[in-house]
């Protein structure tokens, strides 16, 4: 009898394991932005180095939760001078903060898409956010916008050299 319940406990935690926590695939996720650039144009860029841990269940949202971290070195908007730039204490200090991560509180349904709240970390300041999102096959693609200035990101940049609020596009693909 113990050995049967042994198998039976063993199982049950392998499924939970494995039915719930999903892997991140690095290589094929990242996070893209656009800021305004001297309010005339708009520079992209995006960041990749996704890591951390995914739990998300459609059927059980009180079980999902996100742990999610981005590399911040990665920021590349082809422009190494710029993108040099934003890698320094002007901007993201990657050197002090070399991650960029959420960990979510809740996870919600609201109509056809998701809504995951929780804390935003970057530059050394969290805050907390909402962060719609769908899921697409084996992707999460969610959008958010956040002002630069409540991270401390350039605060000495002047606002019509750089704008304020950034729209980011976020693309996580679970293996």
């Amino acid at each position: 009898m113990n050995k049967i319940t042994l198998i039976l406990l063993t199982s049950f935690c392998l499924f939970i394991t494995k039915g719930y926590a999903q892997e991140i695939n690095a290589s094929a996720s990242k996070i893209d932005f656009t800021i305004s650039n001297f309010k005339v144009n708009s520079v992209e860029g995006f960041f990749n180095g996704m890591s951390g841990s995914i739990q998300f269940d459609e059927n059980d949202l009180s079980s999902s939760e996100f742990n999610v971290c981005i590399d911040a070195s990665t920021v590349n908007t082809d422009n190494e001078k710029r993108d040099d730039h934003l890698k320094n204490e002007d901007f993201f200090d990657v050197e002090k903060y070399p991650k960029i991560c959420f960990t979510s509180d809740e996870v919600v349904k609201n109509g056809n898409k998701y809504i995951t709240k929780g804390n935003l970390t970057l530059h050394g300041v969290t805050k907390e956010v909402s962060i719609p999102f769908v899921k697409n096959g084996s992707n999460l693609e969610g959008e958010l916008e956040i002002n630069r200035l409540d991270y401390d990101l350039g605060k000495g940049t002047g606002t019509f050299t750089v704008g304020d609020e950034v729209e980011i596009k976020i693309t996580c693909v679970l293996n």
